[in-house]
């Protein structure tokens, strides 16, 4: 009795790959293939002083071009190329080693209750005096 129910989920709740993005028909004689695409956009409305603006949003649903079964497929992100930058002014490696270096620096020197705000401001001022060094 109780195994009913979890015998029907599985044909209740079964739906096609592709529901909502081809739609096939036969009009007359020759088969015609159109392919759907959701678009959403939203459009700001200004306001005035007694009537706040607002945003209306609207999602629609247009035809595209079928493009030999890729209509399925969400565009890829473009990827992008790593590009130096022009003058060569990195410094994450300096900025790096002059925090560690300053940290533990101000911790050979620091005595009792000054460690407290002497090692990060070693980290920093390291991190600093590294990244000018390197090239920054």
């Amino acid at each position: 009795m109780k195994f009913t129910p979890l015998l029907l989920i599985p044909f209740l709740s079964a739906t096609p790959a592709q529901a909502g993005w081809k739609d096939f028909f036969q009009p007359g004689w020759s088969e015609s293939e159109i392919c759907y695409k959701n678009v959403y956009r939203e459009e700001y409305v200004p306001g005035t002083y007694n009537n706040p603006g607002y945003v209306e949003t609207f999602k629609d649903r247009v035809e595209i071009p079928c493009g030999g079964g890729y209509a399925s497929v969400p565009p890829s992100r473009p990827v992008r190329p790593y590009r130096p930058s022009r003058d060569g002014n990195e410094c994450g490696d300096g900025k790096i080693a002059g925090g560690i270096l300053g940290g533990g620096l101000a911790a050979a020197i620091s005595q009792g209750d000054g460690r407290w705000w002497a090692i990060p401001l070693g980290a920093v001022v390291g991190s600093h005096i590294g990244c000018d060094i390197d090239g920054g």
